[in-house]
């Protein structure tokens, strides 16, 4: 429990952050989770206040904003703004996807890339935190759009990166047909075939498994935890938000362990199909999604199930929970509406993906719950291995890259064991913020003042 002399200090922290950086929400939340959790550690270790370690992760090494003009396909003059927030290369260049979607804003890219530094650093490879974008919309352009506006973004943009600088991915509207032109823009310029891009397709340096990384590394933490309690996913009823990539390689991975997945959504609502989804359903969602862009209800109109309009999935009766669709789609109605029918473990694979409040009730219930940071990172821990494979100028085989992944997940799952374990319950929140934490520190204090 939090004393009021921890409240008032972490208060004053968090107002001196909010002064500084206002109406970034998203931001104030993310930071204020990592300050709860690691509050009791560095007071324990009081060389990390002394070097005033706190204050110097909260703030980006280096924010780039710029301005993105393109043409579309009726010769009309576009505006749009260009991110990237470089936010701490302590343990290794900067590394963190690209986001294409109207809605973001520099807070946007602040939070993802303050949670990519922790995350990073939990796969165990040298990777340093960041994020960028552009609130350009790719939906219902056509595929020139998409290329002259990704060509465009790459002329600013590459003044800023590089395979020892920065090594952005993919994310939320970057997918391979745009990391493809962005990285081919990059070459370009450049007149140099490096890994400065991960995410690429195969015949351009990519690597097997990336697509399924983040999908497959977030059921692996999810075994690893239920392993912890003596229980198995083989036989689980699961929910599953989203129908993006991390979604549909979610169930897959599910399905393959034996576990059962009852629910797909998007923004339109949330179909459940109480008899499961089978290999042939998944690969209805995958064209769905991946090749049609349709929406959801479809799998209800083909399947004769139901479609909740509206809805997320978290009312429906299961034993483990993936949010796997966008931020704070998880809230404290939905942690209760879970834990009372019977939900005994839920793993993040969106960012960020349950609020404050419905965290601190699956923490207060013991519930079992994998924060994002440590659930999620099979994305960027298999970008990692496609660098190091750009680097060797070779490719892993699709199975060595799947038991690397496995492998990270159970060291992650291992580093939140060691700084999160109480008596009879695992706070994995508090075990994976600490763990990421004390990594990065120590390498900022071995620097010395800079």
């Amino acid at each position: 429990m939090t004393t009021i002399t921890e409240e008032k200090t972490i208060s004053k922290f968090m107002k001196k952050l909010t002064d500084r950086h206002p109406g970034e929400d998203e931001f104030h939340q993310a930071v204020q989770e990592v300050v709860e959790s690691v509050h009791d550690f560095i007071e324990a270790n009081p060389h990390y206040k002394e070097a005033n370690i706190l204050e110097r992760i909260i703030e980006p090494d280096r924010i780039v904003i710029f301005r993105v003009t393109w043409e579309d396909d009726d010769n009309n003059i576009h505006v749009n703004r260009g991110y990237r927030v470089q936010f701490n290369n302590a343990i290794g260049p900067y590394k963190g996807g690209l986001r294409f979607h109207p809605s973001v804003t520099l807070g946007t890219f602040k939070f993802l890339g303050f949670e990519q530094i922790f995350k990073n650093s939990l796969t165990t490879l040298p990777m340093g935190g960041a994020k960028g974008g552009s609130d350009f919309d790719p939906k219902g352009k056509s595929d020139r759009e998409i290329m002259r506006f990704c060509q465009a973004f790459m002329l600013e943009l590459h003044r800023h990166i590089g395979s020892n600088i920065d090594i952005p991915a993919g994310d939320i509207g970057v997918g391979g047909r745009e990391i493809a032109y962005l990285f081919g823009m990059y070459k370009k310029i450049q007149n140099n075939f490096t890994g400065t891009i991960t995410g690429k397709q195969l015949n351009m340096g990519g690597s097997l498994i990336r697509t399924e990384a983040t999908g497959y590394g977030c059921v692996y933490f999810a075994q690893e935890m239920l392993h912890h309690i003596g229980e198995d996913i083989r036989g689980k009823v699961c929910v599953v938000s989203g129908s993006g990539n991390v979604a549909q390689y979610t169930a897959e991975k599910v399905i393959e362990l034996g576990g059962k997945v009852i629910s797909f959504s998007d923004s339109s609502g949330t179909v459940y199909d109480e008899e499961g989804v089978t290999e042939e359903k998944l690969n209805f969602v995958k064209d769905l999604k991946n090749n049609r862009h349709g929406r959801i209800k479809e799998y209800a109109e083909k399947y004769n199930v139901p479609f909740y309009e509206g809805k997320t999935p978290w009312h429906i009766k299961c034993d483990i929970a993936f949010p796997s669709a966008t931020q704070n789609e998880l809230n404290l109605t939905d942690a209760k509406e879970l834990v009372k029918n019977g939900c005994i473990c839920i793993a993040e694979g969106s960012n960020m993906g349950s609020t404050p409040e419905a965290i601190h009730y699956f923490r207060e219930t013991k519930t079992l719950f994998g924060v994002s940071k440590a659930a999620n990172a099979g994305g960027v821990a298999v970008s990692g291995l496609e660098m190091a494979q750009n680097r060797m100028g070779y490719s892993w085989t699709r199975e060595d890259l799947d038991e690397r992944l496995k492998t990270i997940m159970k060291k992650i799952h291992q580093q939140c064991l060691e700084y999160g374990q109480s008596t009879g319950y695992v706070d994995y929140v508090k075990g994976a913020n600490v763990a990421g934490f004390k990594k990065v520190a120590d390498a900022i204090i071995a620097y010395g003042t800079h």
